[in-house]
C-alpha cells in the first residue's frame, strides 16, 4: 500500500547505484523478480496483482517488476539460492527470517531505509522479526495476526452474558462456555481443533496464554519448554471443560472447517480464532457481522505471526533499492490506504476488523481514520479485542512448528478423548519428541 512519492527518491538512488552500468538494469531500467504472485485459479486476486503491477511500473519507469506465483519453501531455498534461482525479493513467515539471518541467507538492508517513506511508523516489534542481534535489517513486515476469542453475540444474550464484556481469563470462559452449553439444543460453548496438526497450533497458543513456551533457546541449542506447570494447566481447563462441565460437546477431533460450520450454524458459543475468520464465517453461512464479536486471548500472551518480504543476499544495490519501491508502493503505504479501501468495499471486502495492524504514530492515525470513514462491519464488536490487546504479549511459533505440532496433536487429542489421560506421561514423551526435533534446528 503506498503513494508514487517515493519513485523521485529511489529513481535518483538507483541512478546513483551505477543504472545503466548494472548488470540488471538495461536502458537505466531495472527489473527485479518477486514471489507471491496470485495462481491463475485465484481470478480476482491474481488481476488485482497484475492490475498493482502496471500501476507501479507507471508510477516507476525506471523499475519493471517480473512477478512469480508461490511463496517461501523451506524444503527447497537452499536449492534455489545456491541454484540461483531465488527471487530478488521473496516472501517469508516470521518464522523465517531469524533462521535465514543467521545463515546469511538475506541481504543486509539497513542502509538503504533511510529515504524509505512510513518505514519508521510500522510497529517497532514487527520490524525487529527481520532484525539481528545488532539491529541490523534484512527485511520488512507486510501483515501480522494475532489469536483472539471469537464468541457468537446472540448465544451470550440468551445466556444471559454480557456480549459487550467478554471473558478475559480461562475460568471466566469456562463459565461462560457452561453457561452457554446449558441453553442445549445440541448447543456447545467452546470448541477447539485436535488433529491436522491444528491441535498442536492451538494447544500452543494456550500455553503461551498460561504464561509458558512451547520450546526456548538456550545456549546448547532449542529445547521443548512445556512440560510444567503452564502446560499442564493448558490440559487441565481442557480437560475439565470438556469432562467436567461437558460444555465442549461430545464430538471431538475437530479441525478448523468443523469448527467454522459449528459456529456458523449457531451452535457454538466460542472458539479461537484470529480476525479473519468472522468474514469467512459471514459469507460461506450467510450470517450477520452483527452477531460476532471478538476478545484478545485470555491470560497472559498469545500466538501471533505474520508475513513480509526478504531480499536475496546477492541482490544488487540497484534491485534491493527497486524491491523496497515495490514493497513499500503495494504493501506498506498509508498514502495509497484511501484508494484502497475503496476498491475493498466496492467488492465487499470488510473494512473495519481490528488486524492486520501494522502501524503506529502518523501511519496508524491515517489508516485509523480512512478505515474509521469507510467501515463496512461492526467495528464496536471488536472494541474489546482492540482494547485488551496491548495488555497481551504476543509470541511467534516455534522452530520447526508442523512438525512439533504434529507432536501436540496427540496431547490435544488424549485430553479431548480420554478422560483419564495422564497429563504427565502426556507431556513427558511428547517432550522427548520434540527434543528430538528440536535437535535439527541450525
Amino acid at each position: 500500500m503506498a503513494g508514487a512519492g517515493i519513485a523521485g527518491a529511489l529513481v535518483l538512488g538507483l541512478a546513483a547505484c551505477g543504472g545503466d552500468s548494472s548488470p540488471e538494469a538495461e536502458d537505466g531500467v531495472v527489473t527485479i523478480t518477486v514471489n507471491g504472485l496470485p495462481p491463475e485459479t485465484q481470478t480476482i486476486d491474481r488481476q488485482n496483482f497484475e492490475d498493482d503491477i502496471a500501476a507501479f511500473e507507471d508510477a516507476h519507469p525506471d523499475i519493471r517488476i517480473d512477478a512469480r506465483e508461490g511463496l517461501m519453501d523451506p524444503e527447497t531455498f537452499s536449492a534455489k539460492l545456491a541454484g540461483g534461482q531465488l527471487e530478488d525479493v521473496f516472501y517469508v513467515y516470521f518464522t523465517d527470517p531469524a533462521g535465514l539471518i543467521q545463515r546469511g541467507q538475506a541481504a543486509d538492508i539497513t542502509d538503504y531505509l533511510d529515504d524509505v517513506p512510513w518505514v519508521a511508523d510500522v510497529r517497532p516489534e514487527l520490524r525487529e522479526v527481520f532484525e539481528d542481534g545488532e539491529g541490523r535489517v534484512y527485511g520488512l513486515p507486510t501483515g501480522n495476526y494475532s489469536m483472539g476469542l471469537l464468541y457468537n453475540r446472540e448465544l451470550f444474550r440468551q445466556a444471559g452474558l454480557d456480549p459487550d464484556a467478554p471473558p478475559a481469563t480461562w475460568e471466566e470462559v469456562r463459565e461462560a462456555a457452561d453457561a452457554i452449553a446449558g441453553l442445549g439444543d445440541d448447543t456447545v460453548g467452546f470448541a477447539d481443533y485436535s488433529k491436522n496438526n491444528q491441535g498442536g497450533w492451538h494447544l500452543t497458543a494456550w500455553i503461551y496464554s498460561m504464561g509458558g513456551l512451547v520450546a526456548e533457546e538456550t545456549d546448547d541449542g532449542w529445547r521443548a519448554a512445556f512440560n510444567d506447570e503452564a502446560g499442564r494447566s493448558a490440559l487441565q481447563t481442557l480437560h475439565d471443560m470438556r469432562w467436567t462441565d461437558d460444555s465442549m460437546g461430545t464430538r471431538q477431533l475437530l479441525e478448523i472447517a468443523d469448527v467454522q460450520r459449528m459456529m456458523g450454524s449457531g451452535q457454538l458459543g466460542m472458539y479461537l480464532a484470529g480476525p479473519d475468520n468472522i468474514p469467512t464465517i459471514v459469507k460461506q453461512f450467510e450470517q450477520k457481522y452483527d452477531d460476532y464479536g471478538l476478545t484478545a486471548m485470555p491470560g497472559s500472551a498469545t500466538l501471533g505471526g505474520g508475513d513480509g518480504f526478504m531480499f536475496n543476499p546477492d541482490a544488487s544495490p540497484a534491485e534491493i533499492e527497486a524491491g523496497l519501491a515495490w514493497i513499500q508502493w503495494k504493501y506498506l503505504n498509508p498514502d495509497r490506504e484511501e484508494e484502497k479501501t475503496i476498491a475493498s468495499v466496492e467488492a465487499d471486502i470488510p473494512i473495519g476488523l481490528p488486524q492486520p495492524d501494522l502501524w503506529s504514530g502518523e501511519a496508524q492515525e491515517v489508516v485509523d481514520a480512512v478505515h474509521q470513514e469507510y467501515a463496512n462491519v461492526p467495528v464496536e464488536n471488536y472494541e474489546p479485542f482492540v482494547t485488551r490487546s496491548p495488555e497481551v504479549e504476543t509470541l511467534v511459533e516455534p522452530p520447526n512448528a508442523q512438525q512439533i505440532y504434529t507432536v501436540l496433536d496427540g496431547v490435544m487429542q488424549a485430553v479431548l478423548t480420554e478422560e483419564d489421560a495422564d497429563f504427565d506421561q502426556l507431556l513427558s514423551e511428547a517432550e522427548d519428541r520434540v527434543n528430538g526435533i528440536l535437535a535439527t534446528v541450525e
